[in-house]
């Protein structure tokens, strides 16, 4: 017997036909939900029912293999045709779902952890601009007699600011240890948070080499680099870390390779296997760190 999940319904086939089905409801908000479902791996439960008892299912899904014999490349598969009309379920419909579901996938995208990430960074970035302008400002007006009354506002403002940027990056370092743990301990969550900005998302920086993560806020002095000549950057963003700015200049550059490398890996186990790699990566970066030292 087979399995076969159309966007209308669920059907149990022989080579002689159809031999059970559960059609959907005729309203495209029902279809959109079970292919959303569908789409997230999820089996349905009109699957798990239709299914029940059947003592050999084969199916060509492999979110199905766990109530079936998973053989995509049976000929059955390509032979047997289910056609909607013959169900009276009509292509305007499924144009319906389709809609709904690519709405709720733009607004699942939106809502995004990583993506709240960026817009924090984003907002901590003009935040601190903000913060440093406002500075300079009552720097140059402290040099003139003023009236207390006059630049009291504008201390007002600064002291705000800079209450709201020590929030912010209060609330970046709860998220990143949720979304990124492991890169996050690498890097520290603030470094993580704008390599993340940076590289548009976990994901997004799990895919990129190491050797672009290495230089990831550096992209003007490479493009001036490529433009001109001379020396390429040897790191970006990653260079505030403590690791980097606090060691020798003539090892730098190799210190911001093994960090790079270490994140990378750290940028993956967040985001696709979610596992906890970070106390492993931290040792095997203190014990290269030390032997480039020793050098």
């Amino acid at each position: 017997m087979y399995l076969i999940t159309k966007w209308f319904g669920i059907f149990i086939c022989n080579k002689k036909g159809i031999k059970n089905k559960v059609l959907f409801p005729k309203d495209e908000n029902e279809i959109a939900k079970r292919l959303l479902k569908i789409d997230k791996n999820e089996i349905l439960s009109e699957e798990n029912k239709i299914t029940k008892g059947k003592k050999k299912i084969i199916v060509s899904e492999k979110r199905l293999q766990k109530i079936g014999e998973y053989s995509p490349s049976d000929p059955f598969f390509k032979e047997f045709e289910i056609k909607p009309a013959d169900f009276d379920f009509s292509e305007d419909l499924l144009h319906k779902a389709t809609l709904i579901v690519a709405k709720n996938r733009v607004e699942e995208k939106l809502a995004s952890e990583d993506l709240q990430i960026i817009q924090m960074v984003n907002a901590l970035n003009d935040l601190i601009q903000t913060s440093n302008l406002l500075s300079e400002r009552l720097d140059c007006w402290s040099v003139i007699p003023k009236s207390e009354e006059k630049i009291q506002p504008l201390k007002n403002v600064f002291f705000t600011v800079n209450k709201e940027i020590k929030s912010l990056e209060k609330q970046i370092d709860s998220d990143m240890e949720k979304i990124a743990p492991n890169i996050s301990k690498i890097t520290g969550p603030l470094i993580g948070a704008r390599l993340i900005s940076l590289a548009g998302g976990v994901e997004r920086l799990a895919i990129l080499p190491s050797s672009t993560v290495q230089i990831l806020g550096a992209e003007k002095a490479l493009f001036r680099f490529k433009k001109e000549g001379g020396k390429p950057p040897k790191h970006g963003v990653i260079f505030q870390h403590s690791y980097i700015n606090k060691s020798p200049k003539e090892i730098r550059g190799k210190i911001a390779r093994i960090l790079a490398a270490k994140i990378a890996i750290a940028a993956k186990a967040d985001a696709f296997t979610k596992r906890d790699i970070s106390k492993d990566l931290i040792k095997d970066l203190n014990k290269r760190l030390k032997e480039i030292k020793n050098l």
